[in-house]
């Protein structure tokens, strides 16, 4: 009941920071992945996995679903994502995770859109994404050490 509970709370911190755009190209970029972040210590790959979907689903309700049924591929490539970064996690390497998280969100995921959409697309979107992407991940590295510290080294 207890990880029920907390992954709720996760879908929860992160639907209010779907509301929480940054302001440039398409309306569904926000800061809406750090409590996915913060999940995959927590929680687990599967977990924060969950977070990262609905998150970026939400984020795109919000922003009026720019990309169209699109953003399902988003939310399979966040999910996908997350995924992998919590297994780096559950091995102990935070730093790599985390390094992996900015570049596959701001620069791999994308990429597909350079066939469905245009290159042009995707190289006008990689900037507000890069600072979407550093912005999330600088708030969930402060609260997952905080976390830590807190709760014991890892809670997964």
């Amino acid at each position: 009941m207890r990880r029920f509970t907390l992954l709720v709370m996760f879908i929860s911190l992160s639907v209010i920071g779907s509301l929480i755009k940054i302001p440039f190209t398409i309306g569904s970029i926000a800061l809406d992945s750090a409590p996915a972040v913060v999940a995959t210590v927590l929680l687990g790959p599967t977990a924060a996995a969950v977070v990262a979907s609905v998150g970026h689903v939400v984020s795109a309700l919000f922003g009026g679903f720019p990309l169209g049924p699109f953003h399902i591929l988003v939310a399979i490539e966040m999910a996908a994502l997350l995924y992998i970064v919590g297994l780096l996690v559950r091995r102990g390497w935070f730093i790599f995770s985390y390094i992996c998280f900015f570049i596959g969100n701001a620069l791999l995921a994308p990429l597909p859109f350079a066939w469905i959409m245009s290159p042009e697309f995707v190289l006008s979107i990689i900037p507000s994404l890069a600072l979407a992407t550093g912005i999330n991940l600088a708030i969930a590295v402060v609260v997952s050490k905080a976390l830590q510290r807190a709760w014991g080294k890892q809670h997964a």
